[in-house]
């Protein structure tokens, strides 16, 4: 479908990748992998024709249809919800035009017979093609895939600019999905949905027939949907046969090659070197001295893969707390008239680590900002514990940072016993190499100031952190080296993510938050999923079952009508043309027979007895005329009727 030529880009004068090719065919599914920087966006913007390769082509198979997903910056406005979804059927919205425009030219009593049966067998194509994409279901698909991915039926109507920057990424991701590409594109699709909507994007992409290329941090997302993995890497392409958790064993198994190889290929460069260095002035061994610096020119060098495996982080030792750190009591929380918690019970004990999950809009964020003391509530009691010390990190703690300092200077603030190169090695794993550990906060993207605050929150001393999507700005390395320090964070910790791969080893406790009230499940969060689904199970089977029995009634509703339609036509169409053709001559006599009146009405046509004669005679054939044809144009019109009440 696609065929990539050797390509290249490069911003800046460095190039991302260099004469590189690659075929996506139809029905692959790629995970596109690489560090941050690599290129990985830029790669689908050219794909999808928003970005154009420095040199080198991409061929598209012809009529090909692609649905591109980026990370942000999508905006909705000026029509409903539904409207802004429906308008993505551009192919059913065409051949439904067409359709109208071919039955508006059959009325047409001018076309030839020719011409009325090539429409006619257009007509049928059009509803064949209508059927064979469905376009008879097309509405429960619509409301399918908006209620999959979130939205509430009561949200239909609303318009598109009422909903916030993640929620406008939702609707642009329902639309991609219902236009049914050949290939869909997707950065970080994740990174706005709960778990409730990525299970269900997980689901619906297995059984996608198109093919997928996705960028995604989530191991756990790509490895579900994905059978391929693409890896740009030092400039290159590397494909590999399997998703993201069997590339890395070969990533593995390569790396090893590569790191034996690079010690031989330094073991004799380093024995050239000292040959080199031993003969240099000996005349007799001039010519091998040249020749072994020629080698050495021409080598190769292999580069030693990255291994952020050497890099750990530990928090530092909590302070001692007591047995409970938090305890709500009966807390209510409304915004205006809308009501987040009524009468909320909620209790965390030392050492324990809880993920928040449930559907976006739900209040995590806002318990988790109700248990850290960041915002107030209505009623209740909250009740903090013994020596409980509460660090706190949301995507919004980074406007927090002083903009005047660089990075090394506002991590050092906080650093007890932390040398500057264990300093620099905690910015590393978040992304800050070399000279970057000395940029000014001010001049830092949104997502590098929360990388960076991110970073102070591992060198805060706390017994109870609370971290509100934290690895939504991570690469997979990065996440890691969290990750490994969460597990082994001896403190109690609350974790509002929808990152599975994540959570799991953390975890041991998840708190379900679903319209105002929460549901506790005391264990990790394969515990819970497992949970919900077998209770969704049950319950998906039974909807199942009514929704089929509702759209194969509505399907079938739709395809008999049409056929209706088209029986219609076909039993009406002369009749139709004949009672035309005589509403037409009737207005042809009637005005003649206006006009006769008018000279017989004359005076001076009686000077003539002969002109008065033909004008009366004509007359009187013209009214005698005129009845025939209104009584056969009623008989016409009536066995018109009585077809047409044959067909509801």
């Amino acid at each position: 479908m696609i065929d990539l030529i050797n390509v290249s880009l490069q911003f800046g004068g460095k190039y991302l990748f260099r004469e590189v090719s690659f075929k996506i065919n139809s029905g692959d599914r790629i995970s596109l992998v690489g560090a941050n920087g690599t290129g990985k966006s830029s790669l689908l913007k050219m794909i999808f024709g928003e970005l154009l390769p420095e040199s080198g082509k991409i061929q598209k198979q012809k009529r090909i249809t692609i649905g591109y997903l980026p990370q942000q910056q999508v905006i909705h406005e000026g029509k409903s919800l539904l409207e802004e979804a429906k308008s993505s059927l551009t192919d059913i919205i065409d051949l439904q035009k067409k359709e109208t425009d071919i039955t508006e030219k059959l009325s047409e009593v001018t076309i030839s017979e020719d011409e009325r049966d090539d429409l006619i067998h257009q007509l049928g194509e059009v509803h064949h093609r209508l059927e064979e994409l469905g376009s008879y279901s097309v509405g429960a698909r619509v409301e399918k895939i908006l209620l999959g991915i979130g939205f509430e039926i009561d949200e239909f109507e609303k318009l598109t600019n009422e909903f916030s920057g993640g929620w406008q990424m939702r609707i642009a991701l329902a639309k991609i999905l219902i236009s049914q590409n050949d290939l869909i594109l997707m950065d970080e699709p994740t990174n706005h949905l709960d778990i409730d909507s990525l299970n269900w994007l997980c689901s619906f992409l297995k059984s996608y027939k198109g093919a997928l290329l996705i960028v995604s941090h989530d191991k756990r997302f790509v490895n579900e949907v994905t059978n391929k993995t693409l890896e740009i890497y030092n400039g290159r392409f590397n494909i590999f046969n399997g998703n993201y958790d069997a590339y890395l064993k070969f990533k593995e198994e390569r790396d090893i090659q590569a790191e034996n190889s690079f010690l031989q290929q330094q073991k004799k460069i380093k024995e050239t070197e000292k040959f080199i260095e031993r003969f240099r002035y000996k005349a007799t061994k001039a010519k091998q001295v040249q020749s072994r610096i020629k080698q050495l020119e021409k080598v190769n060098l292999i580069e030693l893969p990255e291994n952020k495996s050497d890099i750990y982080i530990k928090f530092p030792a909590p302070p001692s707390s007591g047995k409970i750190n938090i305890e709500l009591k009966g807390i209510c929380k409304s915004y205006g008239l809308k009501t987040i918690f009524n009468n909320v019970d909620f209790e965390l004990s030392r050492g324990e680590k809880i993920a928040f999950v449930g559907p976006n809009g739900a209040g995590k964020t806002t318990l988790a900002k109700i248990i850290a003391g960041v915002i107030d509530f209505n009623n209740g009691e909250r009740i903090p514990g013994y020596n409980t010390v509460i660090s706190y990190y949301a995507q919004d703690v980074a406007d927090n940072l002083d903009p005047g300092k660089d990075i090394i200077e506002t991590v050092e603030e906080i650093a007890e016993n932390k040398t500057i190169g264990q300093l620099r090695l905690l910015l590393g794993s978040f992304l800050f190499s070399g000279d970057d550990v000395f940029k000014p906060i001010g001049v830092l993207s949104g997502g590098e100031k929360s990388r960076v605050a991110l970073a102070k929150i591992l060198l805060t001393k706390a017994n109870f952190i609370i971290l509100d999507e934290p690895t939504n700005h991570l690469d997979i390395s990065s996440k890691e080296v969290l990750q490994e320090a969460l597990s082994d964070f001896t403190g109690s910790l609350i974790l509002v993510s929808h990152d599975v791969d994540f959570l799991k080893p953390i975890v041991n406790k998840v708190v379900e938050i679903r319209k105002g009230e929460i549901a506790i499940f005391n264990g990790g969060i394969e515990y819970y999923l497992d949970k919900k689904q077998n209770a969704a199970i049950e319950e998906t089977s039974e909807r199942m079952k009514k929704s089929a029995d509702l759209n194969s009634t509505r399907r079938d509703q739709k395809r008999i009508e049409a056929e209706l339609r088209q029986k219609k036509y076909i039993a009406t169409k002369d009749l139709i043309q004949q009672v035309e053709k005589l509403e037409k001559e009737i207005e042809l006599l009637e005005i003649r027979e206006k006009e006769l009146e008018k000279i017989l009405a004359n005076p001076s046509v009686y000077s003539n007895p002969q002109e008065a004669k033909e004008r009366n005679l004509e007359y009187i054939q013209t009214k005698e005329l005129l009845d025939r044809t209104i009584a056969e144009w009623e008989q016409f019109s009536e066995n018109l009727h009585n077809i047409e009440k044959l067909f509801p």
